[in-house]
């Protein structure tokens, strides 16, 4: 008898019934997988799955008294009820994981938020197979395929460059945990004078802390922003001190730059296309190499990719969502 594969439901996010597990729950649990430590992905749960690294993080970000079970990647760990996990590298961000699991329902994995090309301040990302798959598919259609990182990074420090010469002060907006130490390793080879916002500054040291090496940066003092680059948070544009920086110049640093409108609504004088997720082909590509029998899909274009998928020969579910099945005609 052919065993029963992994069930999967949306409850709460996401639900493994099987063996009463939550993952990314963004609303406390009595047990829940968190798989990295960016806010929408984190709760206060009872109990906490997670990576070294990533209880690292969160002790910065949310503390509290949950009871957390930290692996390190690639250890295996039994849960009570005999499932077999262990932990792989995302290579999202500093820590994140994948979640893999194996017992009589076959094996299963979670990907979490992942970017299957290398970066520089992250873990690179593995595939191991798995019969049942949930993945992201942020950007699971066509239209977004990244540019190389080199290019990407040439295009940032060509902007400080040009700021910086023309006496004004380049504002490099990313996400203070995985974006902005990915725009400062993109920085090593500029040799320019950086500055980083509080919050970026608490993160990269826990970085530092986990081994990661990065240019020169100061502290951030608000009299002497003038002459350096400064990495921010995108909601930095409320703060007292960015209104009042007069000569400056503006760029967001993100997937969506692809889009033509992104520009126009950051209100940025720069857009570069930089991600911290795996653009369509790569998610492709990540199907290929983990080789599913099934597969659900969660966030961004979630129905459009489980389509795509389904006309490749694989089962394929978006989560959660309605699922046009297309009719074959005879």
């Amino acid at each position: 008898m052919t065993p029963q594969l992994w069930q999967v439901e949306p409850e709460g996010g996401i639900f493994l019934p099987q063996i009463g597990w939550h993952l990314d729950s963004r609303f406390p649990k009595a047990r829940s997988f968190v798989s990295h430590a960016h806010f929408d992905h984190m709760a206060r749960h009872r109990v906490i799955l997670c990576s070294d690294r990533t209880r690292r993080l969160m002790a910065r970000r949310l503390p509290g008294n949950s009871e957390i079970i930290s692996l390190p990647f690639g250890q295996m760990h039994r849960l009570d009820d005999g499932t077999e996990i262990k932990l792989h590298p995302a290579g999202h961000i500093l820590g994140s994981a994948q979640l893999a699991a194996k017992n009589h329902h076959g094996s299963f994995l979670y990907t979490g938020d992942f970017k299957l090309r290398p970066g520089l301040s992250a873990e690179t990302c593995v595939t191991p197979h798995a019969d049942t798959l949930v993945m992201e598919t942020t950007y699971g259609v066509p239209r977004y395929e990244f540019p190389p990182f080199e290019e990407v990074a040439a295009g940032i420090r060509k902007f400080c460059y040009e700021t910086l010469s023309d006496k004004a002060t380049p504002v490099l907006f990313g996400y203070s945990l995985g974006k902005s130490q990915e725009i400062l390793s993109a920085l090593k080879e500029a040799r320019v004078p950086i500055m980083l916002h509080p919050q970026v500054e608490k993160m990269t040291r826990v970085y530092e802390e986990c081994g990661f090496e990065f240019p020169l940066y100061g502290r951030f003092d608000e009299a002497y922003l003038t002459g350096h680059v400064v990495i921010c948070p995108p909601q930095s544009t409320k703060s007292t001190w960015f209104q009042n920086l007069r000569r400056k110049r503006t760029a967001t640093i993100t997937g969506w730059g692809l889009d033509s409108s992104t520009r126009y609504r950051s209100g940025c004088d720069a857009v570069f296309p930089l991600s911290d997720h795996a653009d369509y082909n790569d998610l492709l590509r990540f199907v290929e190499r983990v080789n599913p029998s099934r597969v659900y899909t969660v966030h961004g274009f979630a129905q459009e990719f489980s389509q795509t998928l389904r006309t490749r020969g694989i089962e394929a579910w978006a989560l959660g969502k309605d699922n046009q099945l297309e009719l074959k005609l005879n």
